[in-house]
C-alpha cells in the first residue's frame, strides 16, 4: 500500500511569496497538540542590495500571545546579500516536544528583512498529524492537491 506524503504532511502556515520591506513578518499561529513537528522552509528570492534576512521559531503558552520568546536553537545564520545567498533555502525543524520543554503550546516563523526589500517566503509543514487527514489541517488557501 502506497501513502502519498500529501496525506502525511499538511501546510499549516506559510508567510507568502512577496518584496518584503526592511521589517518582521509572521506565520500564522501553529497549535502543537495537533501535530507532532512542523518544517518551515524559508526561501530567499532576490535580496535587496546590502540586505539581510533572518529567521526564529517563535513559540508562547497561549494562541494569542505576545511571541517575543525563541524557541532554544530555533534560529538560522544569517542570510546576507553581500555573502551570495540570493536563491538560498534553509530549513528549521521544531517538534512539540522542543516548544513543551520551554512552555509553549504554540508556536509561529518569524522572518526579519534588514536594510533593503527582498524577495522571500516561509511555509511551514506539520508532520505526525495526531488526527488524519493531513487536508484537515490544510490552511484555506492550499487550492489543490494533485497525487
Amino acid at each position: 500500500m502506497t501513502h502519498a506524503l500529501s496525506d502525511q504532511l499538511a501546510v499549516i502556515a506559510t508567510i507568502d511569496p512577496a518584496s518584503i520591506s526592511p521589517s518582521t513578518v509572521t506565520t500564522d499561529v501553529i497549535d502543537l497538540s495537533r501535530v507532532r513537528s512542523v518544517i518551515f522552509v524559508v526561501a530567499a528570492g532576490t535580496l535587496g542590495t546590502s540586505a539581510t534576512l533572518d529567521f526564529a521559531v517563535k513559540g508562547d503558552s497561549a494562541s494569542g500571545g505576545s511571541f517575543t520568546t525563541t524557541v532554544t536553537g530555533k534560529t538560522i545564520t544569517q542570510l546576507t546579500q553581500a555573502g551570495s545567498d540570493d536563491n538560498k533555502q534553509v530549513i528549521v525543524e521544531v517538534s512539540a516536544e522542543e516548544a513543551g520543554a520551554q512552555g509553549f503550546r504554540y508556536v509561529r516563523g518569524a522572518l526579519t528583512v534588514g536594510t533593503a526589500a527582498s524577495q522571500a517566503c516561509v511555509v511551514a509543514l506539520a508532520g505526525g498529524l495526531r488526527y488524519s487527514p493531513a487536508s484537515d489541517f490544510d490552511l484555506a488557501t492550499v487550492d489543490e492537491i494533485v497525487n
